[in-house]
């Protein structure tokens, strides 16, 4: 027995029948099939959520969230503080040249010195110390911009090239390696 469509074609009875009974049994499977899904799913969130001692995860990832909080505040507070030591940096003296010399020809060695101390920006001062017999004598000179307003001695102006370029005495180079 067959079922007419209209006149176009018709399809026997037993074959719709077939063709609902594997839909339906396709759907059976499929619904098998997620369900054992969703139960493997249900398992793991289960484990997920409940710790070592059954104890729900929200307490844990509370204070997860809160060392977040923590760790974001003290990054900015450091940030800051980087920031604040950068600006003072600029103030500090970072370059520094020194020569040695012997002040009056006199013999004991070179124990007059002139010591360039700049900061970042070029500015700082010359000491200039100089031994003699009778004493020691003890001056400053102000630089400002890589330069002085006072006239310098040739030991004085070394020792400012040197700061200028970064360079330092020779013989303490040499001690400082060794010390190193």
């Amino acid at each position: 027995m067959g079922i007419d469509f209209f006149g176009a074609f018709s399809i026997n009875a037993e074959y719709i029948i077939l063709g609902m009974l594997v839909i339906t049994i396709m759907a059976i499977i499929l619904s098998i099939v997620i369900l054992f899904k969703l139960k493997v799913l249900k398992r793991r969130y289960n484990l997920f959520m409940n710790g070592k001692d059954a104890e729900s995860l929200e307490p844990l990832l509370l204070k997860r969230f809160e060392e977040i909080d923590a760790l974001n505040s003290a990054n900015t507070k450091n940030t800051k503080e980087i920031e604040e030591i950068f600006n003072r940096l600029q103030f500090v003296y970072q370059k520094v040249g020194i020569v040695k010399y012997d002040a009056f020809n006199e013999m004991g060695g070179r124990l007059s010195f002139s010591l360039a101390m700049l900061d970042n920006r070029n500015n700082g001062h010359i000491i200039n110390s100089m031994h003699s017999r009778e004493g020691c004598y003890t001056y400053i000179k102000e630089i400002v911009n890589g330069q002085s307003y006072i006239e310098l001695g040739d030991e004085e102006r070394k020792a400012l090239n040197q700061a200028l370029a970064g360079q330092g005495d020779p013989d303490l180079e040499d001690m400082n390696r060794k010390l190193k």
